[in-house]
């Protein structure tokens, strides 16, 4: 898996012009499932987000997970962020999971999060979504987990 995290003041998706996810203070998570990915996989990654301390304290320091500060999260479905662009000019999306493997997991993370008390507002998987946020920072990290993520993530 790898997941694009980004710390927001607010997040909202729209599909076909409904908003169908919105949060305030916390995170938006872009999503992607590798080919292989597991539910130890997508364990690890619900945990490490939960607890990810990027939130200021009262002495400014990046020192508070989503729960301290009763952040929201919203976790959108991305399967390009699994593009290799390394060769050409078009990206190769050989190491996304294909939509049957990759809902389930996908919807497997997100219970994973709920199962911390955090609210998780989605997405639609496979859908057009148009995606708007409010950057707090801004603060952005990709988390990396799984037999096709670069070693050092490991």
């Amino acid at each position: 898996m790898k997941i694009l995290v980004q710390r927001v003041d607010e997040a909202a998706v729209k599909v076909g012009g409904k908003t169908v996810g919105q949060i305030s203070k916390g995170m938006l998570l872009l999503v992607g499932v590798m080919r292989g990915d597991n539910h130890d996989i997508a364990d690890w990654m619900a945990n490490k987000i939960a607890n990810l301390r990027i939130f200021e304290d009262s002495d400014g320091k990046m020192n508070l997970a989503l729960k301290d500060v009763g952040g929201e999260v919203l976790a959108i479905s991305q399967f390009t962020l699994m593009g290799d662009c390394s060769k050409g000019n078009r990206p190769s999306l050989f190491h996304a999971a294909p939509p049957e493997e990759a809902n389930p997991m996908y919807e497997y993370f997100v219970d994973k999060l709920k199962g911390y008390g955090i609210k998780v507002e989605t997405g639609i998987f496979q859908a057009e979504m148009k995606v708007s946020l409010i950057n707090d920072g801004p603060v952005t990290f990709m988390i990396e987990r799984g037999a096709n993520a670069s070693k050092e993530s490991l």
